[in-house]
């Protein structure tokens, strides 16, 4: 293959995995802001009369705040936490891709990999944290009693984080001795 054709499928490639990865960060985009707006659980409703917009059950909570948030204060502050660092990521790597900043270089593209490292990982723990919320704990306790607990969900996520980035490692110094014993 003459240079000039691989120069083209480079960035016939490049301009696949551009449009991949914008059309992949704007639907995380859109599940972590409707996630915010409409937690798990729900929020308090209230009718268009109500004098009183705080809930009749649990005073605590008012119309439109996320039921979970008062019953699974840390849990929540977690899931809130994973899904808001997501979104931003997400609108990150959107910024990144439209901002018309060349994605030609090793740098943009290791630019790209990191923002969507961490939009998947805290996608993941949002995952997490948001079926910790809404599962019985009945369910939970016999997923660990099987072996298949949050601890072993967690280290199998960070095997194949490490994996994939030493894998990354391991390319781009094949690709650093090519160039320079060539």
């Amino acid at each position: 293959m003459s240079i000039p054709q691989q120069n083209h499928s480079r960035d016939k490639w490049l301009k696949h995995m551009k449009g991949s990865i914008s059309l992949t960060a704007s639907i995380i985009a859109t599940m972590t802001f409707s996630l915010a707006t409409n937690p798990p659980g729900g929020v308090v409703q209230a009718s268009v009369g109500d004098s009183n917009q705080c809930s009749t059950i649990n005073p605590t909570i008012c119309a439109g705040e996320a039921i979970l948030a008062t019953y699974h204060h840390d849990e929540y502050l977690r899931f809130l936490i994973c899904n808001t660092i997501c979104f931003i990521a997400s609108l990150s790597v959107i910024l990144l891709l439209v901002s018309g900043i060349p994605i030609n270089n090793k740098f943009s593209m290791w630019l790209l990999s990191i923002g969507m490292s961490i939009v998947i990982t805290s996608l993941a723990l949002t995952y997490l944290y948001a079926a910790n919320m809404v599962t019985p704990s009945s369910i939970w306790s016999s997923l660990s009693g099987t072996g298949f607990g949050v601890a072993l969900i967690v280290w199998v996520w960070i095997a194949i984080v490490l994996l994939v980035y030493i894998i990354l490692v391991v390319c781009t110094c094949v690709s650093c001795c090519r160039k320079c014993c060539s």
